[in-house]
């Protein structure tokens, strides 16, 4: 599913070519005149569309069949057309989707973790931890695109001239420092988060092995024994989901954490596709130089708050 999170003339064209509508069928389906849709087309990316119109597209997008999603994502990334490149979102289990909701910012689906007592470390000791939101995916390239573009941060190292291939839109981005995580998270109004926040939306409150329970099952994740040989799509195991609907909690890209180990050094979590099993169990401990940067190590963010997007006119 595509997610536009700013929507421009450019973007609102872009809709209207990827549904094969004129003008006057787009604006009869916003309800909104034929004449405003000229207007911000002909503006391009200096025309910021009113929040409520931003609504009405928004919703249109998501009732817009898949091959208009494609599209959409094709017209958007091309030739970097868009000022906002278009977020390919994972698809979220359509059983489960209620229990996400999506950052008014970066556009990233996020979980709540609730407030309450949790089970830490290898001890299982019993801890507190407040209320907070935490990405139910990591970063995925298709994201760090539009960081990099609304930045002008460097591309990371496996993209090919600066650009990210198509066919890991939706894998985890890679080769990035904790200083890039951090600049992301600042970028899309969140942080990384904590060792305990992870810990807890990785176990849940009952203090499970895994985020899955407590069988050592590699099948579940993206791990060294699964044989993938590299990263995958980030809703790929939806086995393996946390007890808060958080994807990938274990193997695919380690994730850095604001927690630090030591002078110059954070925490990571959640082992990557080029780890055995044993060292993603979420109480486990890992840490890296905030300047490492690698080809199995990632991020996602967390927020105290989800400030829902404005739908006003």
């Amino acid at each position: 599913m595509a997610i536009v999170p700013e929507w421009s003339g450019v973007e609102l064209r872009a809709f209207r070519v990827a549904g094969r509508w004129s003008q006057a069928d787009l604006a009869a389906r916003l309800e909104v005149s034929e004449r405003g849709i000229a207007k911000a087309e002909a503006a391009g990316t200096s025309h910021s569309l009113r929040p409520i119109t931003q609504a009405l597209l928004d919703d249109l997008l998501r009732q817009s069949p898949p091959d208009v999603h494609a599209r959409l994502v094709n017209l958007l990334t091309r030739d970097g057309a868009s000022a906002y490149p278009v977020v390919v979102e994972p698809e979220p289990d359509p059983v489960r989707s209620d229990h996400f909701v999506k950052h008014p910012r970066d556009g990233k689906l996020m979980v709540e973790v609730g407030a309450g007592i949790y089970l830490a470390g290898p001890e299982d000791e019993p801890r507190w931890e407040d209320t907070f939101w935490l990405d139910a995916h990591p970063v995925t390239n298709s994201d760090y695109a539009r960081f990099i573009a609304a930045t002008g941060r460097s591309a990371p190292a496996h993209w090919l001239d600066g650009r990210c291939m198509p066919e890991i839109y939706t894998h985890p981005v890679v080769h990035v420092t904790w200083h890039d995580a951090v600049a992301y998270a600042a970028w899309a109004g969140k942080v990384l988060p904590s060792v305990a926040q992870w810990e807890k939306a990785a176990r849940g409150t009952n203090g499970s092995v895994w985020p899955w329970g407590d069988d050592d099952t590699a099948a579940k994740c993206n791990v060294k024994e699964t044989g993938l040989g590299t990263t995958s799509k980030v809703s790929r195991f939806q086995s393996g989901i946390s007890p808060f609907y958080a994807y990938d909690m274990v193997g695919n890209v380690w994730e850095w954490t604001r927690t630090a180990a030591s002078i110059g050094r954070y925490e990571l979590k959640g082992g990557a596709w080029t780890s055995p099993l044993f060292t993603g169990r979420p109480s486990a401990f890992n840490d890296a130089d905030a300047s490492m940067s690698d080809n199995d190590t990632g991020f996602r963010c967390a927020s105290t708050s989800v400030e829902s997007p404005s739908h006003d006119t």
